[in-house]
């Protein structure tokens, strides 16, 4: 009898972000049948809009500081990185796209263009004509009581057999672009265990008066320097920018310490920051400065004249300083370089550039497949871990979506 040649495996992904995308790429290089399943009605709207104003494809910090930035999880996510890391990445887009990278100032990695469409699109055509099948407008829906993959579409719902699947589903945040952590409730029915979602590099809530917040609202703060405790009652500082919203504060030096100010909130119901209004003065000198005789002049002129304080950086001495604070030299200089903020609580978790919780790395092993699920594996913001803005979530992303789609093609083997 002829021998007769067994198909390829059949891989279902779900989910068309970055780590999606990779492990298709890594899957189909393998052999694999690949189909990649998208809710929208395009791969990659997240990706877009995240490079809107220039994509932070990574970031240039070294190892393994690097992984620090991934706080409770970095001994996980390190083990990813080792497959895939910056440098990786980096040679990724160059080698496979011909898109050069350059470091910014502040150790954040973008294309020379700074664009994300061409890669995107570059790197879908690839996929295309390296056989993966793409099918959009298909949200997955679960199971059937026989193990078969639902998909809602416009024209009805479809049921999609296959031999292996990876979730590449994010978290919650951006739920109008496809992120909206529908999946939790598929998982936790199955066992699963899933940390709640909440919300990561994210804005704060304050409660400002009317006042301040009409005149400010959406006034950047720069440069300041914030000063806090960690839960251990560590004191740390670091110097950024922010911009004063109608309800709080956001912007990326608060991004930097949402995941401490949420946890703090969490477990105190509120967190304390302090600002440097004026990190290039020492206390000393804003003092001399602010004791000059004002003579005629108003407040607000001293404070500019003598202190370089205008604008939003005075609104809040007016925010957090009776009159009689106000014009005391002393309590002023003070303030000024130990501005004391109260956070409320985060910003809903669909304002958050992204999110911490989801599938527990416990339940997973180190292939990322679920323990109790053989042949289900997941990768990127579904997972549990968080990271700040800055190319660290990114990059994870895509090492989770490579380590998933190598565990796939190995389980299938």
């Amino acid at each position: 009898m002829p021998s007769q040649t067994r198909p390829p495996a059949r891989l279902a992904i779900i989910g068309g972000g970055p780590a999606g995308l990779m492990a298709a790429e890594v899957a189909r290089a393998s052999g694999l049948q690949v189909d990649l399943f998208e809710g929208k009605g395009s791969v990659g709207r997240k990706f877009l809009i995240a490079g809107k104003g220039g994509l932070n494809l990574t970031h240039g910090e070294p190892r393994p500081g690097f992984d620090l930035r991934y706080g409770s999880r970095r001994s996980e996510v390190a083990a990813w990185l080792d497959d895939f890391d910056a440098d990786a990445l980096r040679e990724w887009a160059r080698s496979g796209f011909a898109i050069e990278t350059y470091v910014g100032t502040s150790g954040r990695v973008f294309p020379m263009d700074r664009k994300a469409a061409p890669l995107l699109r570059g790197w879908v055509r690839r996929l295309r004509e390296s056989g993966v099948s793409f099918h959009v407008q298909h949200r997955w829906l679960g199971w059937t009581d026989d193990g078969a993959l639902r998909f809602g579409t416009p024209d009805g719902e479809v049921v999609l057999r296959c031999d292996a699947t990876v979730l590449a589903l994010g978290g919650g945040s951006w739920p109008e672009l496809g992120s909206d952590g529908a999946w939790q409730e598929l998982l936790l029915a199955r066992g699963v265990d899933v940390a709640p979602l909440q919300p990561s590099n994210c804005g704060f809530d304050i409660g400002w008066s009317e006042h301040f917040a009409t005149r400010h609202a959406g006034a950047p703060l720069k440069p300041v320097v914030a000063h806090w405790r960690d839960a251990s009652g560590v004191h740390h500082e670091l110097q950024g920018e922010c911009v004063v919203t109608a309800t709080g504060i956001e912007g990326s030096l608060v991004y930097a310490l949402s995941a401490t100010l949420r946890d703090a909130i969490a477990a105190h119901g509120e967190a304390r920051i302090e600002l440097d209004l004026a990190p290039g003065r020492d206390l000393p000198r804003l003092q001399h400065d602010l004791a000059r005789p004002r003579g005629g002049r108003s407040l607000s002129e001293h404070l500019r004249r003598h202190a370089g304080i205008a604008g939003v950086k005075a609104g809040l001495l007016h925010e957090v300083l009776d009159q009689q604070a106000l014009h005391d030299d002393a309590v002023l200089a003070r303030t000024i370089k130990r501005l004391p903020l109260r956070l409320l609580r985060p910003r809903p978790i669909a304002e958050a550039i992204s999110s911490a919780g989801g599938v527990r790395l416990e339940a997973l092993d180190d292939a990322l497949m679920i323990r109790s699920m053989p042949g289900l594996f997941c990768a990127g913001e579904m997972l549990d871990w968080e990271a700040p803005t800055g190319g660290y979530l990114l990059t994870a992303c895509f090492a989770s979506g490579l380590r998933a789609g190598r565990g796939a093609v190995d389980w299938l083997r």
